[in-house]
């Protein structure tokens, strides 16, 4: 690591903050996070378990910032974990063997999907009317954790967005389906980050200094998360969403 320079540190710290800021609360830290690794030179190799490292920090930090303030529905989401776990595991395993470029246009609909639907129902999210004993909202909490959690650690953009909506699919309101998608995605960071380390895939500088500030950002971004409800979460919900979509637009057709 001798051809660190200052500016490369800066680089990340910076990037690192605001990654985990957007992350904490609607997810799509990956936007920030993958172009700031590749922009301080990480070998290709060493990219995604090293993003995965610092993902993990993040998500970590704003689980435990939710669950602190009752946020989660705990007794639900434990019972999705291990279904997160298998579906990262297969993810993660997969995308060394199968290139995932060929998702990018069937994600691009999926937000297309999901900011429109938000779009138009203008007072969704905003009263929980998640019920317990809903087997439709189970089961979509069931199939949610196992796909999603594959879709995590198979490819990765959107994950946040996309767990989210599916909580609100629940019933859940925005702040409570926050805290349940970032504890599935945790649950699922870890489970890819702990497979790239077997493989030897992470690079611990990197993704140490690129994750330390996104711990930070993660902390100040679901406090107003949690301080400031829905009015905060839906349209940093969307804008995120509406960026993913242009991101993926972008690298499909380069």
């Amino acid at each position: 690591m001798d051809d660190w320079t200052f500016g490369m540190i800066i680089l990340l710290v910076v990037c690192g903050f605001l990654a985990g800021l957007i992350d904490s609360v609607a997810g799509g830290g990956g936007l920030i996070a993958i172009p700031a690794l590749l922009a301080a030179g990480i070998p290709l190799p060493l990219l995604l378990g090293s993003n995965k490292l610092a993902g993990t920090m993040c998500s970590l930090t704003s689980t435990a910032s939710f669950l602190r303030s009752g946020k989660i529905d705990f007794k639900l989401v434990r019972t999705l974990i291990p279904l997160s776990i298998i579906g990262a595991l297969a993810g993660t395993l997969t995308v060394r063997q199968v290139p995932s470029e060929f998702l990018k246009p069937l994600v691009i609909v999926m937000l297309v999907v999901i900011t429109i639907y938000t779009l138009f129902k203008k007072a969704w999210g905003d009263v929980s009317t998640f019920s317990g004993s809903d087997s439709r909202a189970r089961l979509t909490g069931i199939i949610a954790a196992l796909v999603i959690g594959f879709y995590d650690g198979f490819f990765g953009p959107g994950t946040g967005s996309f767990l989210i909506f599916a909580f609100l699919m629940m019933g859940f309101e925005f702040v409570t389906a926050a805290g349940n998608a970032k504890m599935l995605n945790f649950t699922s960071n870890i489970t890819s980050l702990l497979t790239f380390i077997a493989l030897g895939s992470v690079s611990y500088t990197y993704g140490l200094i690129l994750g330390i500030p996104m711990v930070l950002g993660a902390v100040l971004g679901s406090r107003l998360a949690i301080r400031k409800g829905a009015a905060y979460i839906r349209p940093l919900f969307i804008t995120v969403t509406v960026i993913l979509i242009g991101k993926q637009i972008w690298d499909t057709m380069h």
